[in-house]
């Protein structure tokens, strides 16, 4: 019995212990930037689906900065210039509340980015993409790797099995997760969309691929199939254009056709009616 108590305490003291170990991690400034930011902002590495923030306390306030990523919409809504600028800047896209933002881990985040800027590189200066031409082969490595053909290194889940795109093949992919084929220009092309896929920021995909990263020699070839992917709707998009044209533009003669056809021939029958009734008022005189 005492044998057992003494596990017992063991036990709890261990939850305990990793409760406080995960908290005190959860508190790091460093890896709640690598957790939630760097899917869409460098410190020196360049601008992603947000700015690059190196320096961003020489060009606001550390109070303001605090408020902002406390409650980005907010600010927004407020009217506040700043706010508005970097929204455009953004193309109109609204950095997300990050859920259990505290006013301590804002600040402790905004001390990090400045600690950071002083740095000749900063760790967080965000994956180095290749700006060669996407090759015939990036596509096709990119596409067996999103599809599962070729599965991920780190035993990550195929992107198919969440994800669809139109390239997927017959069955189009999954619909856990939203389509993917405008991702590419949605997440601001190469360098964007290969930050996102370095560090994914959503709930669940952070579960996923927190112990299964996708490595970085497969993220070039991902971003290869998801531009095709967006070229692609891009083309088909345009000829759905041209041919909606052609339909609508027959089908308006068709009926205009229709419409004239109905005119004329009741004027046709109303002659008609007229020569018979004078034909047979003839015959009775």
């Amino acid at each position: 019995m005492r044998g057992n108590g003494l596990c017992a305490v063991h036990l709890w003291l261990a939850a305990v212990s990793g409760v406080v170990a995960v908290s005190a991690r959860a508190q790091d400034p460093a890896a709640y930037f690598k957790q939630n930011c760097v899917s869409c902002h460098t410190i020196g590495g360049g601008r992603l689906v947000g700015p690059d923030l190196k320096d961003v306390t020489t060009r606001q306030s550390k109070e303001w900065l605090a408020k902002f990523i406390r409650d980005p919409q907010a600010v927004i809504a407020s009217g506040d210039a700043y706010a508005k600028k970097i929204l455009g800047e953004a193309g109109g896209v609204v950095m997300p509340a990050i859920p259990g933002m505290t006013d301590a881990v804002a600040r402790s985040l905004v001390d990090l980015i400045e600690s950071e800027s002083a740095l000749a590189q900063s760790q967080f200066k965000g994956v180095q993409v290749s700006d060669r031409p996407f090759l015939p082969a990036d596509v096709e490595q990119g596409h067996a790797l999103f599809t599962g053909h070729v599965p991920l290194k780190n035993r990550g889940p195929a992107c198919l099995s969440c994800h669809a795109l139109p390239e997927a093949g017959a069955l189009g992919g999954g619909t856990l997760g939203p389509d993917l084929t405008k991702a590419y220009e949605r997440l601001g092309g190469r360098k964007g969309l290969s930050g996102w896929l370095s560090a994914p920021a959503t709930p669940t995909m952070q579960a996923v691929f927190k112990s299964a990263p996708i490595d970085s020699e497969e993220i070039l070839p991902l971003v290869a199939c998801l531009q095709e992917a967006a070229r692609n709707n891009a083309a088909v998009a345009a000829g759905h254009g041209r041919l909606a044209f052609v339909i609508t533009g027959t089908a308006l003669a068709v009926a205009g056709l229709v419409l004239m056809n109905r005119i004329w021939r009741g004027r046709l029958r109303g002659i008609r009616s007229l020569l018979v009734e004078n034909t047979r008022t003839q015959g009775d005189a």
